[in-house]
């Protein structure tokens, strides 16, 4: 069966384009390429870039932003934010996923870039990161400025990229409501995500010069699709037209289909400082960032090694389950304690520290092994963080401390902002 337009009218230039979100396969496209106005659809890169920050440690969800005025200034739809408030950052991200603030996208963008201006060549870098070819943003509302334009084609990218880069934050275009931390506010896509069945996201977009923009996804059974309108007269005919394009996605797609997720971008953000630092993730580790075994302990298979190399859990389990590679116990090394400490501390690598005297806590454990097993977990889930710091367990009256130090202050405090971003408890650990 052949699916027809119906004949609707649309208050800018027409695109759209569709997707199987699990193999990035396109079911439909038309004017997908064409640069058209994105309207606060760019609010999908700034929140982007909001939860990328957070993962890597440079903001912290509960950092209390100050609001500029240039940011209290922006036009509706807005939170209502005042100049020289302070509002957490979680705030401002729930405000502009699911309100579509102005306001609180600018705030987002100063808070993080320092001002909207960086902020928005940071989410050009990104875009190109990400394959956006077509895109250019000037600020991170979407409010019209001239050369500030993109594609349904990249949009669509762009919200496939969402949706598996970012899983633990997704659920936040679902909302039909949320509060603001000032006040509670309604979805502007809330009568989608009511009316089409299995619709959890993305977002809405409208300016007098775009129409009435959308970018949805929606999953059925084992399928999900991504459809993306530009150009709509009205909420009402764009969200038929999104329905439709929906429709005719789970149509043409496989029931069963091997997911590829998009490969994330090389990170775009500050590094040391600067900006505009292009550092590339290593996915693949070729050589081992931990130290040989002691000659008290016996030598890992090359089975295990190879399974720390390719996951974290699965090396955990054969470490686990093979009582020949659990280690032996060690002699106790003595070394300086804190204060109210009543035990000695393991070494796992002699220091060289060279005056780096500060380090990390994630937590108290009954047995020394736990405690090493914890540390090797999260040194396995956060290679750049700790890949010059020093494991230790440290016995105390309250059992064995798993701690990282070798570290200056400054990483000290990058790796428990980035820690807690994942939900772990950390605490840095001061020169005594």
């Amino acid at each position: 069966m052949v699916l027809v337009a119906p004949a609707l009218t649309w208050a800018a230039p027409y695109a759209a384009m569709v997707v199987d979100a699990r193999s990035g396969k396109v079911l439909h496209s038309r004017n997908a390429d064409t640069r058209l106005h994105p309207a606060s659809l760019t609010k999908m890169m700034t929140l982007y870039i909001a939860f990328e920050a957070v993962e890597r440690g440079e903001i912290s969800l509960d950092t209390l932003v100050k609001v500029s005025k240039k940011a209290a200034a922006e036009p509706p739809s807005e939170l209502g934010l005042r100049t020289g408030q302070k509002i957490k950052l979680r705030y401002l991200i729930r405000a502009a996923a699911v309100k579509s603030a102005n306001d609180a996208a600018t705030a987002i963008g100063e808070a993080i870039e320092g001002s909207e201006a960086a902020f928005a060549r940071r989410m050009n870098r990104t875009a190109k990161a990400l394959g956006m070819s077509k895109t250019t943003f000037k600020n991170a509302h979407g409010l019209t400025e001239s050369g500030h334009l993109s594609t349904a084609r990249d949009m669509t990218t762009l919200g496939r990229h969402l949706f598996y880069d970012y899983p633990d934050y997704y659920n936040l275009f679902s909302r039909i409501t949320t509060d603001a931390g000032i006040k509670s506010v309604s979805s502007s896509n809330r009568r989608f995500l009511g009316s089409y069945k299995g619709a959890d996201g993305i977002k809405t977009g409208y300016t007098r010069a775009a129409g009435f923009n959308l970018v949805a996804s929606a999953e059925r059974g084992s399928e999900r699709i991504i459809a993306t309108v530009f150009g709509g007269r009205s909420s009402t005919s764009r969200n038929a037209e999104v329905a439709r394009l929906l429709d005719l996605g789970f149509s043409r797609a496989p029931s069963r289909v091997a997911v590829n997720k998009p490969r994330p971008p090389a990170y775009q953000g500050k590094v040391n400082g600067s900006q505009g630092k292009t550092v590339r993730l290593v996915m693949t580790i070729n050589s081992s960032k931990f130290p040989k075994p002691r000659p008290d302990r016996p030598q890992i298979s090359e089975d295990v090694q190879l399974a720390l190399r390719e996951g974290v859990e699965d090396a955990l389990k054969t470490v686990q389950d093979s009582p020949s590679a659990k280690p032996k116990e060690r002699p106790i090394v003595t070394a300086a304690v804190t204060p109210g400490d009543t035990g000695q501390e393991v070494v796992t690598r002699l220091s060289t520290s060279g005056g780096r005297l500060w380090g990390v806590n994630i937590g108290v454990y009954g047995t020394s092994y736990e405690a090493e097993r914890e540390l090797l977990q999260t040194a396995l889930k956060e290679l750049e963080t700790f890949d010059e710091a020093l494991r230790k367990v440290a016995k105390t009256s309250r059992g064995f401390n798993a701690n990282f130090v070798g570290m200056t202050q400054e990483q000290a405090a990058l790796a428990c902002r980035r820690l807690e971003a994942r939900g772990s408890t950390c605490s840095t650990i001061g020169p005594t």
